[in-house]
């Protein structure tokens, strides 16, 4: 915009609450922003004097290409809609917290005679207790096998219960009821799950004093069984309550932020107190010039978007801008009253204390992991004569169950860390048989077009295999004129024959083969390089089986049903949906069948029929039946 423009286009800003967005001369966002005046807040950018050093801020004169407002009727509205434009429009200059994964949590559930106890990512307005969040799979983990042990709650689905015959191996161990088969009074199961809740709610006394009771009433009876596992269930939850710590007197459910940052690196770090104990808390890492006040609104703004556990109480390291309306939203979020606070004073002070330090231990912590990672990367490109660092890498795997049915699987990393959202799995197109070198080239042709079209190749491809595979690698880059990208593959160490029929097995180290090098290279064994290599093709291997049992259950399910009369390819694609496999479709009723989308009655009783022919017919469906034995053979595919 030249300054008249810009001078023009200030003279008409709103001067009600809103969000603005500031667009560069190619019209892509580069800035969101929300104010309770859009006239004033976004005529200080351009004020002579203007105290905001953020880098962009210097250069929006030559940047700025329009700038657009959006008026709203209010502070909480303007939080709203900042958050939803800055997921839309990820703009360059904005504070994102890109994990947008939900933490778990567990919900319990009393819509079920038998209620059990799930795992979610996302809770839900249902009427449903939530507990947690837990900041990682470990500690919910080690919540859930607690339960499992001592209160002993189904684990089944509803569809499960209803339709298993005999019990699970999980009653066989003494982990379940087994309310699917045996007639469980409801309101026995009901004092577990009670006693479930107040021991996930942290509610450690009256859970104790109850179990007691039972206890006492259950050997003064002779019920020295009964008496025995409350004693343990009792056991188990003082150990419990013994790893918590005392976070505050108050029983109540906070998030407590604290900060440290190093000029534009930040982190934030949430702790989780529920119940006045602390539970756990996360991380949060960024790279930005915002000032504190600023970005410790916008990140809890994000931080509790997606309809996840809010709690009664926020306690912030600083005070963000607009506390009010942050308070009024999250309230509403919540379904009732939520503080905002930033205490100044007493045990809430030292909770943010805490808070902020395990956030400067999390910032030491990742600094110094990057610069291991960095020496690394240094030693990779050193011993495997690379031409620039290997940040992200790439690595491929083909492979085929007995000869046929071939796959191929690309997985990344960056900076030595796994990136999913770069996976990809193929099928073969051109390549007939058992051909694992015109199957690599085919692969790395396929990959290197999309990369130079899209201008997306990484700096290492590493190929599992040897010198047959990197070859075809090679051969794939040569043709497509590919340069600027290393590429190296890696060898399974194998069993070395031993001239003693009695002697240990000996096997020989994991070999890097090079482009134009006859030898291999043999890094260290328990090197941090080599590690970083075998975690990749590890992980490239584990995908490229995974899919391939994928398409083989699909295919034994397709290649069964197509034998059914009146099932065509559209209701075949439906059962498989619904019931994955045809053993569980031979396992349902008719009613069950008639539920799938398409089906209806008629058919379903045609299939049911079918299914439950007399052995003559009926054996031609039964090899897909033991689908354990199929993936267990899967397990040992050939590798490539």
């Amino acid at each position: 915009m030249t300054p008249v423009e810009l001078e023009q286009r200030l003279a008409t800003l709103p001067h009600q609450p809103g969000v603005y967005l500031m667009k560069d001369k190619a019209g892509r966002v580069i800035y969101v922003g929300k104010a309770v005046n859009l006239a004033s807040r976004v005529r200080s950018y351009f004020n002579p004097g203007s105290s905001d050093t953020r880098a962009f801020v210097a250069i929006l004169d030559r940047l700025l290409g329009a700038i657009e407002t959006v008026v709203v009727t209010s502070e909480k509205e303007a939080l709203l809609l900042e958050n939803e434009l800055i997921k839309q429009h990820r703009p360059r200059f904005n504070v994102q917290w890109r994990d947008d994964k939900q933490f778990l949590c567990l919900r319990l559930s009393n819509e079920h005679r038998y209620p059990r106890l799930e795992m979610v990512r996302r809770p839900r307005r249902d009427g449903a207790r939530y507990f947690g969040p837990y900041a990682s799979a470990s500690s919910i983990r080690e919540t859930v096998r607690v339960v499992n042990r001592f209160f002993q709650l189904r684990t089944c689905s509803d569809h499960v219960l209803e339709s298993r015959k005999r019990p699970c191996l999980l009653h066989q161990i003494g982990r379940c009821p087994a309310p699917c088969v045996k007639p469980i009074p409801p309101e026995s199961y009901g004092r577990n799950v009670d006693a479930v809740a107040l021991f996930l709610e942290g509610r450690s006394e009256p859970l104790i004093e109850s179990l007691r009771g039972r206890m006492k009433q259950a050997s003064s009876k002779l019920e020295f069984e009964e008496a025995a596992r409350l004693r343990d269930q009792i056991i188990a939850i003082e150990r419990s309550i013994e790893r918590q710590a005392i976070a505050s007197t108050e029983a109540i459910d906070q998030d407590v932020f604290g900060l440290f940052r190093e000029g534009d690196r930040i982190t934030i770090y949430s702790l989780f107190v529920r119940g006045g104990r602390i539970s756990g808390g996360q991380a949060h890492h960024f790279q930005s010039e915002f000032p504190d006040d600023e970005l410790v609104s916008s990140f809890v703004n994000q931080y509790y978007a997606d309809d996840g556990f809010v709690p009664k109480e926020v306690l912030l390291a600083g005070s963000p801008n607009e506390p009010e309306a942050l308070a009024e939203l999250l309230s509403e979020r919540k379904g009732e009253k939520v503080r905002v606070l930033v205490p100044e004073r007493g045990e809430k002070v030292s909770l943010v204390k805490l808070a902020s330090k395990n956030a400067e231990r999390a910032f030491s912590e990742r600094k110094r992991s990057r610069d291991e990672v960095e020496q690394t990367l240094e030693r990779l490109k050193d011993k495997l004569h690379l031409s620039k660092l290997p940040h992200r890498m790439e690595c491929f795997d083909i492979s085929h169950f007995q000869g046929s049915a071939l796959v191929a699987s690309q997985v990344a990393s960056v900076d030595t860390q796994p990136d999913p959202s770069r996976y990809r799995h193929y099928k073969l197109k051109t390549v007939a048989g058992n051909d694992d070198f015109a199957s690599m080239h085919e692969i790395l042709t396929r990959r290197f077009k999309r990369g130079l079209e899209e201008g997306d190749l990484p700096d290492l491809i590493v190929i599992d295999g040897g010198k047959g595979q990197l070859a075809s690698a090679a051969a794939a880059m040569r043709d497509l004129g590919v340069e600027g990208v290393d590429l190296v593959s890696l060898a399974k160490s194998r069993d070395l024959d031993s001239p003693e029929p009695d002697a240990q097995q000996d096997r020989s180290p994991e070999r890097v083969f090079l482009v134009g090098r006859k030898d291999p290279i043999v890094l260290p064994q328990t090197s941090p390089e080599l590690f970083a290599l075998t975690r990749l093709r590890d992980e490239a291997h584990r995908f490229a089986i995974t899919f391939q049992r994928k398409l083989n259950r699909k295919r034994g399910l397709s290649s069964a049903l197509d034998q059914v009369p009146g099932v065509g390819g559209t209701r075949r694609t439906a059962l498989l949906r619904h019931f994955g496999s045809v053993r569980r479709l031979k396992e349902a009723t008719i009613e069950e069948i008639a539920e799938v989308d398409g089906i209806g009655p008629a058919v379903a009783e045609r299939l049911h029929a079918f299914l439950h022919a007399p052995k003559a017919r009926a054996a031609e469906v039964e090899p897909d039946d033991d689908d354990a034995l199929r993936e267990a053979s899967l397990a040992d595919a050939s590798e490539s």
